[in-house]
């Protein structure tokens, strides 16, 4: 298993149009949660692809499934988690509802996964996120290597512009 995080050029290329998608999520978390990143690359000659585990003291915040052409990000909802999700339940969208009205409850949890082929539904995934944990991170270092491990490609400032955009947008909602 290959723990070396790949560079964005490469998970850009096989993430095609979600790429969009993928760079406002993980910068989200780089920007509000100070995480661990854990790559594991798969087989490619089997259905076991690349996944990105976003993780703290033994903890795991969420999973990204790295999927030619889009992503999988997969959520864990406790028991707190289900509870506080039953009370907001209004404020999610249908897609989110569905996800969760179909999925089955174990010991751990709900395990939540959204196919994301587009930007539509990372903001309720954000507000999922921020039900399961609060941000920890105060301020966005200067020097995004500090943030985590994987490259997004883009200037400081764009980052800056592109999360304080969405960050007015959720609070909007």
């Amino acid at each position: 298993m290959d723990r070396a995080i790949k560079p964005y050029a490469q998970v850009k290329a096989m993430l095609g149009d979600a790429s969009y998608a993928w760079e406002k999520l993980v910068g989200h978390i780089r920007f509000y949660y100070a995480m661990d990143e854990v790559w594991q690359a798969g087989n490619p000659n089997h259905k076991n692809y690349n996944n990105l585990y976003i993780r703290r003291g033994g903890k795991t915040l969420m999973i990204l499934g790295i999927r030619e052409g889009y992503f999988i990000a997969c959520v864990v909802l406790g028991k707190e988690e289900r509870e506080k999700f039953d009370e907001q339940r209004e404020t999610f969208g249908a897609a989110v509802c569905k996800v969760y009205d179909e999925t089955d409850t174990y010991h751990d949890g709900k395990w939540l996964g959204f196919d994301v082929r587009d930007e539509l539904p990372v903001d309720d995934i954000i507000r999922l996120l921020r039900l399961k944990r609060k941000p920890n991170r105060k301020v966005l270092p200067e020097n995004l290597e500090r943030c985590g491990c994987l490259d997004l490609g883009l200037p400081h400032g764009e980052i800056t512009d592109c999360l304080f955009a969405s960050l007015r947008e959720l609070d909007r909602i």
